[in-house]
């Protein structure tokens, strides 16, 4: 069996697979936790608390398996992209683990801006310069706090950190450097001219490693907690959207993953280096030999929790699904810029801020959240537009994630937006599945990923009429997105 972790921005879940890939029922264990949030766009989460999380979630595995006659044979890993802490010369933490929502470094995006060349940076780096990127983070980091960044020796992101606690050593794998925007990811290693402003050094950051690389020989204090893991190989934490897509299927060009979680993807997986990194579009990594195109949202389902909380509508799921799917197509009259968390793809303004306007004396709650679900959507289809000129040869949309996927009616909207087939994956836990196969194909247990079933389930077909009305309310968005986003950028910033 393979034991995978998925460390994602609200939950550490842990679980155990078969060689088939199929998750042994009932040994799974999940951790919910939240973000600190700060009112200046701080999210983070401390890295030691973090840590024993993961640990509580192996131990409950290993309890709830311990009567069973198979054996582990690896550990693979999901963390979320984007992540980066801070450790002293003792390896100890000095910083929180920053995730990719937090938004303190928007201005240091627009002093790279100034210092660097966006489009050749994105060229090579497959990302922009945005507060969710490590370039950003890091030059704010050196300027605002200048005593922490002097005192840090490593800059890791929390998969590294949870193996350098478990082994005293750590490796950062091509699939996670990929998405710090500090990785030339066509000669897979850390790009000099963006080290060179921020007066990093590469011996500041962890050795890259390929997925193959895996780690033996457990610290005598976690090989006496788990005796079941002491010599086995631990695989690099690779970026759970790399997981997802190998987990929902979506592992070639002709199939696109659309997650919605916490946040909010749409990638293709490519078996070839890609010619061109379109605008609005990121490219990482897989693997080496794997990349991953596509674009980001900051605002999936904690928009729909956040409305759902705020505005205190219908407790009851079905009761609710029945409330949204009753509504028509903008009927309700508001068009909204949903970034509650700064706006990634395809506009990368990370100062953005949400807004609803239309609102009257006769706006019901409910309708505010429909019209929250469709902006998502709206923002979706501009990914999938983008996606699809850069990769034509995609011809299904693969849904999963579970803000998505627990409401058919959020579903529906997105395939009447972006007007495609939208097939659900019936896979539960994609990243962490993804992870369970990357692993098993690392240790040659499987040759091709075809060899296994990729569970489908609904799917929904777009209606034409509603998709031209959806076209139109994405047009006064983006009216709306010209006058409160683009014009008030420079101000915004400033102040």
């Amino acid at each position: 069996m393979i034991l995978a972790l998925d460390i994602g921005s609200s939950s550490v879940r842990a679980g155990l697979y078969s060689r088939e890939a199929q998750p042994e029922q009932g040994l799974n264990a999940r951790r919910i936790y939240d973000l600190s949030t700060t009112a200046d766009g701080g999210a983070e989460v401390q890295a030691d608390f973090l840590f024993e999380l993961v640990c509580q979630a192996i131990d409950e595995v290993l309890l709830k398996g311990e009567s069973s006659s198979e054996e582990i044979d690896a550990v693979a890993i999901s963390t979320f992209w984007h992540n980066m802490l801070g450790l002293d010369s003792a390896q100890e933490p000095l910083t929180p683990v920053y995730s990719w929502a937090d938004t303190r470094s928007t201005r240091a995006a627009e002093q790279l801006k100034r210092l660097l060349s966006e489009e050749s940076c994105h060229a090579r780096t497959g990302t922009v310069f945005h507060p969710s990127f490590l370039p950003a983070k890091l030059l704010w980091l050196r300027e605002s706090h200048p005593q922490v960044w002097k005192r840090t020796a490593r800059w890791m992101s929390f998969g590294e950190y949870l193996l350098l606690k478990l082994f005293g050593e750590t490796v950062c794998s091509i699939s996670m450097a990929s998405g710090t925007g500090l990785l030339d990811q066509f000669r897979c290693c850390w790009d000099e001219e963006i080290l060179n402003v921020l007066s990093l050094s590469p011996e500041r950051l962890s050795p890259l490693s390929d997925f193959h690389t895996s780690l033996q020989s457990l610290r005598v204090i976690y090989a006496s907690r788990w005796p079941r893991l002491r010599s086995v190989p631990w695989f690099p934490a690779l970026g759970d959207g790399a997981c997802s897509n190998i987990g929902s299927g979506c592992f070639d060009s002709k199939r696109v993953a659309l997650m919605v979680g916490t946040s909010g993807a749409m990638r293709v997986c490519l078996n070839r280096e890609p010619s061109v990194i379109p605008p609005g579009l990121w490219c990482y990594h897989v693997d080496r030999r794997r990349f991953l195109m596509g674009g980001a949202l900051s605002n999936g389902g904690i928009l729909f929790e956040w409305l759902h909380e705020t505005l205190r509508v219908e407790d009851n799921p079905e009761a609710l699904e029945q409330m949204i799917s009753a509504q028509s197509p903008t009927a309700h009259g508001l068009t909204v810029l949903p970034f509650l968390a700064g706006e990634r793809s395809p506009g990368w303004k990370g100062h953005a801020r949400a807004a609803i306007v239309g609102l009257s004396l006769h706006t019901r709650p409910v309708e505010i959240l429909r019209a929250g679900l469709e902006s998502v959507a709206y923002r979706f289809a501009k990914i999938a537009s983008l996606l699809k000129k850069a990769v034509p040869d995609s011809v299904e949309i693969v849904a999963s994630g579970g803000a998505l996927l627990k409401s058919p009616a959020w579903t529906q909207i997105m395939a009447d937006v972006i007007g495609q087939p939208m097939i659900t994956s019936a896979v539960a836990e994609a990243s962490s599945r993804g992870a369970a196969l990357l692993a098993l194909e690392a240790m040659k247990i499987i040759s091709d990923f075809n060899q296994l079933p990729n569970p489908v389930g609904h799917i929904y077909l777009p209606d034409p009429k509603k998709h031209e009305i959806y076209a139109n309310a994405m047009n006064r968005q983006d009216e709306l997105y010209e006058l409160l986003v683009n014009q008030m950028s420079s101000s915004t910033i400033q102040n």
